[in-house]
């Protein structure tokens, strides 16, 4: 009996690391409640830099590997070093900036929360009240 509800115990924790999202966050004062895959992309390439007439946009990024940065811009239909690339053309065009890079998604979220028009991704289960919950992206394992 014992080991039957150990195993069962076992396959909900996997369950649910199996199912987890990545959460596309902003800051409290962005005027959307949520985002298209579509938006979401020109965000992250600089076409679009404002929600509206009068908040810039500011984009974040996680700086290490990870499986969700992976699952990121594996949802967007593009590699972290072909958004570089973008970027940084985007950089030499005088175009824009790359996004701010965090070290972790802690700080990520942090920086989210503190800034208004910001905009980035962290794991759902880092996602607080903090912040906005703009989209779920579940993470392919």
């Amino acid at each position: 009996m014992k080991a039957a509800i150990v195993t069962i115990l076992l396959l909900l924790g996997w369950a649910e690391t199996s199912f987890s999202q990545v959460a596309v966050i902003a800051h409290k004062s962005v005027p959307m409640d949520t985002i298209k895959k579509s938006e979401l992309l020109d965000f992250y390439t600089g076409d679009i830099k404002k929600w509206n007439a009068a908040q810039a946009v500011v984009r974040l990024d996680l700086k290490a590997r990870s499986d969700t940065k992976k699952a990121f811009y594996k949802f967007l239909g593009k590699s972290p070093s072909r958004m570089k690339s973008i970027w940084l053309k985007k950089m030499l065009s005088g175009e824009g900036d790359p996004p701010l890079s965090m070290h972790s998604e802690d700080a990520l979220l942090q920086k989210v929360a503190s800034t208004p028009g910001a905009i980035g991704f962290v794991s759902q289960r880092r996602a607080t009240g903090d912040v906005k919950t703009l989209f779920l992206i579940e993470k392919e394992k």
